[in-house]
């Protein structure tokens, strides 16, 4: 239980904080490189410019976590969720984000590059800018709703995997599926 600690800057790098609470932390510029943080809550944190590249963090909670400029590139980060989380200009380059939720999480500038996007819910999420989806795997993931025109490297096979409505606005170039494949839903 570390709950509301102060840990900027801190180095916590391959540390196992796995089912440690580290809810309304200070984790502004912290390194947690490689860390283990399986079903950890980062709930309401201040994770601003962090480090949590490569880190595995199957099942762990961000709600409303401030983490604007972190990186979670390489991460595992299946089923975590983002819901309500300030992401802008976060780095989810070749992440492993199946499954998770980012509702009414702020994505401005966020970088999914190469992710794996598999089922995660974007469809509650807010993208006031651009962001960057190039070779992002889109295999049912959730668009429903999304206004996507300023989005970057997005392709006509990944909008055909995804699962959009009527409402999603996509880039100049790509057009929505005659069906798409959750509308059944």
């Amino acid at each position: 239980m570390l709950q509301g600690s102060d840990f900027q800057g801190a180095n916590l790098g391959d540390a196992d904080l796995s089912l440690t609470n580290l809810s309304h932390t200070n984790l502004t510029g912290a390194n947690f490189e490689k860390a283990t943080l399986v079903r950890a809550w980062f709930t309401g944190a201040q994770a601003g410019k962090a480090n949590f590249s490569k880190i595995e963090a199957y099942r762990s909670g961000f709600e409303n976590v401030f983490a604007e400029g972190a990186s979670f590139a390489g991460a595992e980060l299946q089923r975590s969720n983002f819901n309500g989380a300030k992401l802008s200009g976060a780095n989810f380059e070749k992440a492993e984000l199946g499954r998770a939720s980012f509702d009414r999480a702020v994505l401005t500038g966020a970088r999914f590059s190469l992710a794996n996007l598999s089922r995660a819910d974007l469809s509650e999420a807010t993208f006031e800018g651009p962001v960057a989806f190039d070779r992002a795997f889109m295999f049912l993931t959730r668009i429903e709703g999304l206004d996507l025109s300023a989005a970057t490297g997005l392709e006509q096979a990944q909008v055909d995997l995804a699962c959009g409505d009527a409402k999603t606005k996509l880039p100049a170039g790509l057009s929505a599926p005659t069906s798409w494949p959750c509308e059944s839903d």
